[in-house]
């Protein structure tokens, strides 16, 4: 089912935009996971959009009632959508569809059991060329930290993971997508994330 966003007008799919809800007090709440009662607003899943909403009070506007809008909303929208991401890898993991670390990956891309590469953006631009993507560049995460992709793998950090086809790799690529729209790409030296811990 589409949506509308109130910024742009434009309408599109779910998975592309954000969900708010105007919840106690009529603040104005973020519904990720679009489960929440009440009547939904949308908002194109993008940081500068949000953030624009904000400014021009155009939850108030849809809502069509003076709303609280609490601080720093674009932020805890990222929040809540890195976690959801971090959560379902996670889940993957123990379901046997995902695995993290260079050498697991790798196998698992040789195999074409791979359907989604998943790569820290904080990482070294040197350290993920060392994987191709598989479905020629398309099946690919690149919009988590280190530490968030290792937290989904019980590590304190790991630069490369994969996911096998199926439904939680498919939702993982539709929340990293609405994800992205609130992180630049970062192309670092990878002194921060530096190579995959080991397993642990």
């Amino acid at each position: 089912p589409e949506r509308r966003c109130i910024v742009s007008g434009a309408s599109g799919p779910r998975t592309r935009l954000v969900r708010f809800v105007i919840g106690p007090g009529n603040e104005v709440i973020p519904d990720v996971a679009g489960r929440l009662p009440g009547r939904g607003i949308y908002v194109t899943a993008d940081r500068a959009l949000i953030e624009r909403a904000c400014a021009k009070g155009l939850f108030a506007r849809s809502a069509r009632m003076a709303v609280v809008v609490p601080e720093g909303l674009a932020d805890r929208v990222e929040t809540l959508l890195a976690r959801r991401v971090v959560e379902l890898m996670s889940m993957a993991r123990k379901a046997g569809e995902a695995v993290a670390g260079f050498e697991r990956v790798k196998e698992w891309l040789a195999s074409g059991r791979a359907a989604v590469l998943v790569q820290a953006r904080d990482g070294s631009v040197r350290e993920r060329a060392r994987l191709r993507p598989p479905d020629g560049g398309r099946g690919v995460v690149a919009c988590l930290d280190a530490g968030e992709i290792g937290l989904a793998f019980g590590r304190e950090r790991a630069i490369h993971a994969a996911l096998a086809a199926g439904a939680l790799a498919a939702r993982v690529v539709d929340e990293a997508a609405r994800l992205a729209g609130f992180r630049a790409p970062q192309a670092t030296g990878g002194v921060s994330a530096g190579k995959d811990a080991k397993d642990g």
